[in-house]
C-alpha cells in the first residue's frame, strides 16, 4: 500500500505517471469515442455509454413523492445528456425508509412520479435532441438496519452483528425480521415495480448493496431458516424477488440489480470477504451469486462494495477529505479506484452480454472520461457510472458529447460534504459546485445537528 494523498494532477501525463509508479491496473485513453456509443439494455437502447448512478438527496416530500428539489435534480441529470439515469433509492414500504424524506412510491403518489418522468424526458430531448431517449431505472429498496422513517432509527435486521448493532441501538435480545416478514416483503417489491412501470420507468433495480436489508441478507451466515446459512438461502430473497417482478412486469421491462460483491466487513457478518482478513476480497461466493443472477434473466447489473456507514467508506467511494469521524485511508486513492475497477471487470466477465455499469470514477475528476473510455474499450464494463460526480457536474456527459471532454473547474472534488449533510440528517447535494442551493442546506443541517446534541 502507498501513502494516502489528495488529488493533485493537472495533466493526463501526470496522472499516468502516478498510476505507473504505483503499479495499479488503471488504464487511460485519449480516445473518448467509446463513451458515445449506444448500449442495448434489455429491449431498450441507451443513447450513449454514460450513466447517472443512484444518488439519494434525502429530500422528497413526507408522503414519499418527488419534491421540488427532486424535480430540479433529475431535470439537471436529464438535460446533462447521460444515456441512462438510475433514479435514487425508493422505499417499497414506509418502515423501510432510510430517512423521513426518502422517496416511497405507492398508489397514492404514482402520478407524481409519472409527472417527474415526463419532465425529465422533455428536458433531455429539449437539449440533446428528439432522438435522445434516456433509459430510466428506479432503484427499489428497504433500508433494513439503517431504516429511519421518522426522526429516530428504527432498524430492521436479518441477523445480529456485534460491529453494526451498537451504532443503531440494537441489543442481542432484540428480534430480527421473520421469514414471514421477508415473504410478504417480496410482494411489496412486486407492487412497487408494477407502480414504477405504470409511472413510465423503463425498469427497476432490486437494490442489494451497501448493507441495506437485501445486501445484509447476502451476508446472513448466522441466520437460521430459509433466508440464512447457505449461499442459496442467503440469495433466496434477491433471486425470488427478481423472478416475481419479472412475472408481474413482463419481458420488455428492464430488471436490474446493484449488489455488493465485497463488504469489507468481518466474517461471518460480511459478504465476499476473506475469513481471516476482511479487507481482502474473496470472490468465490460473489461470482457464484453473479451466475445465479444471470440465470434469472436480469437485463442490467452494477456491482459495489463496502459500507458507507462503517469504518472503510473508501471501499465504496474514494475521497480526498473524509466526513466527520472517518479516518483517512491507509492506501492511496488510486489503489482504491483500481480495486473497484477490478471488481467491476470480474463481474462484467461473469455477466457476459448483460451490461454492467462501472463505478468508482469520481476521484479522478476530469480524467474520469479517460479512464471510463479505456474500461469500455477493453470490455471491463458496458457503461460508465457517475455518482457524486453527477451531483457536482450533471452536465459532464453533455460536455463529453459536445466538447470532447470535461471541465476541471466543474468536477467533484470528493470533499465528502454531500455525505456530511446526510450524516447530519439534512437534504443533500453539491455544496461546492451548486453552492447557491446547497450551502444554506448544509448550514441548516449542521445547526440542527449541533442543536440536537446540546
Amino acid at each position: 500500500m502507498a501513502d494516502f494523498e489528495k488529488f493533485n494532477f493537472s495533466s493526463y501525463e501526470e496522472l499516468k505517471r502516478k498510476i505507473d509508479e504505483l503499479g495499479v491496473n488503471i488504464k487511460l485513453t485519449h480516445d473518448l469515442s467509446p463513451l458515445l456509443k449506444p448500449v442495448k439494455i434489455g429491449g431498450k437502447t441507451a443513447p450513449n455509454s454514460m450513466a447517472i448512478l443512484p444518488m439519494e438527496g434525502c429530500d422528497g416530500n413526507p408522503d414519499g413523492s418527488p419534491s421540488e428539489l427532486v424535480h430540479r435534480r433529475y431535470n439537471r441529470f436529464a438535460s446533462g445528456g447521460a444515456g441512462l439515469i438510475w433514479y435514487e433509492a425508493c422505499a417499497v414500504v414506509p418502515e423501510g425508509k432510510a430517512n423521513p424524506l426518502q422517496l416511497h412510491i405507492n398508489r397514492d403518489n404514482v402520478g407524481n412520479f409519472a409527472t417527474l418522468l415526463k419532465e425529465n424526458r422533455k428536458s433531455a430531448m429539449d437539449r440533446c435532441g428528439k432522438d435522445h431517449k434516456t433509459v430510466c431505472i428506479l432503484q427499489l429498496t428497504h433500508s433494513g438496519r439503517y431504516s429511519r422513517p421518522v426522526r429516530d432509527p428504527a432498524p430492521k435486521v436479518p441477523q445480529h452483528d456485534p460491529f453494526l448493532d451498537p451504532p443503531v441501538g440494537l441489543k442481542l435480545e432484540d428480534p430480527v425480521v421473520t421469514d414471514e416478514y421477508l415473504d410478504a416483503l417480496q410482494e411489496r417489491y412486486v407492487e412497487a415495480a408494477v407502480l414504477a412501470q405504470e409511472a413510465g420507468f423503463d425498469g427497476v433495480d432490486i437494490k442489494a448493496c451497501h448493507r441495506y436489508l437485501v445486501s445484509e441478507l447476502l451476508a446472513s451466515h448466522t441466520r437460521e431458516g430459509k433466508y440464512g446459512g447457505s449461499l442459496e438461502n442467503r440469495a433466496r430473497f434477491l433471486l425470488e424477488t427478481i423472478e416475481k417482478v419479472r412475472k408481474a412486469t413482463g419481458r420488455d421491462f428492464i430488471i436490474a440489480t446493484r449488489f455488493n460483491v465485497f463488504d469489507a466487513h468481518p466474517y461471518p457478518y460480511g459478504f465476499g470477504v476473506d475469513k481471516e482478513d476482511c479487507l481482502k476480497p474473496d470472490l468465490t461466493e460473489p461470482m457464484a451469486l453473479t451466475d445465479m443472477i444471470v440465470k434469472t434473466g436480469v437485463d442490467l447489473m452494477s456491482n459495489s462494495s463496502g459500507n458507507p456507514y462503517f469504518r472503510y467508506p473508501y471501499f465504496t467511494r474514494p475521497f480526498d477529505t473524509p466526513s466527520a469521524g472517518v479516518d483517512l485511508p491507509s492506501e492511496h486513492p488510486l489503489e482504491s479506484v483500481a480495486r473497484i475497477f477490478s471488481l467491476s471487470r470480474k463481474i462484467q466477465t461473469a455477466a457476459g452480454k448483460i451490461p454492467v455499469i462501472g463505478n468508482g470514477y469520481s476521484w479522478l475528476r476530469q480524467f474520469l472520461a479517460n479512464a471510463g473510455a479505456a474500461n469500455l474499450a477493453d470490455g471491463s464494463v458496458k457503461l460508465v457510472g457517475m455518482g457524486r460526480e453527477a451531483f457536482a457536474y450533471p452536465d459532464a456527459p453533455y460536455d463529453i458529447l459536445t466538447k470532447g471532454g470535461m471541465d476541471p473547474s466543474k468536477t467533484c472534488i470528493t470533499c465528502s460534504k454531500c455525505t456530511q449533510i446526510m450524516r447530519w440528517g439534512g437534504r443533500t447535494g453539491c455544496v461546492i459546485r451548486d453552492s447557491k442551493t446547497y450551502v444554506p442546506l448544509y448550514n441548516e443541517a449542521r445547526r440542527k445537528f449541533e442543536t440536537g446534541k446540546k
